[in-house]
């Protein structure tokens, strides 16, 4: 049986002073509600077949590409990238509302 009088790890003791730090600053956390994580789910559900999406049409425009000139390639997967980082940044976003949703 462990005590609490026994050693730490240096993770627990991490944890110990955040949390303290949190208690000074008056920094407060809630756990989340079904109804959060049910919609942070269908959030990155979305989210994630839309960027699967993205990788299907960029892979079926290289294939049509292949042979063709490599600026024109690149360009296609500049475009592929910023659309991605586009929707990852959007998902996050709305996450992010949904986890300070009071």
């Amino acid at each position: 049986m462990a005590d609490d009088s026994g050693l730490k790890s240096s993770f627990e003791l991490a944890m110990e002073r955040l949390r303290k730090k949190d208690t000074d600053e008056g920094v407060t956390t809630r756990p989340m509600t079904d109804e959060q994580k049910a919609a942070i789910a269908e959030v990155r559900s979305i989210y994630d077949a839309r960027i699967a999406e993205q990788d299907i049409l960029q892979q079926s425009a290289m294939k049509h590409l292949a042979g063709a000139d490599p600026a024109e390639g690149e360009e296609v997967s500049r475009r592929f990238r910023r659309e991605r980082k586009r929707l990852a940044s959007e998902r996050d976003t709305k996450i992010e509302a949904l986890r300070s949703k009071t």
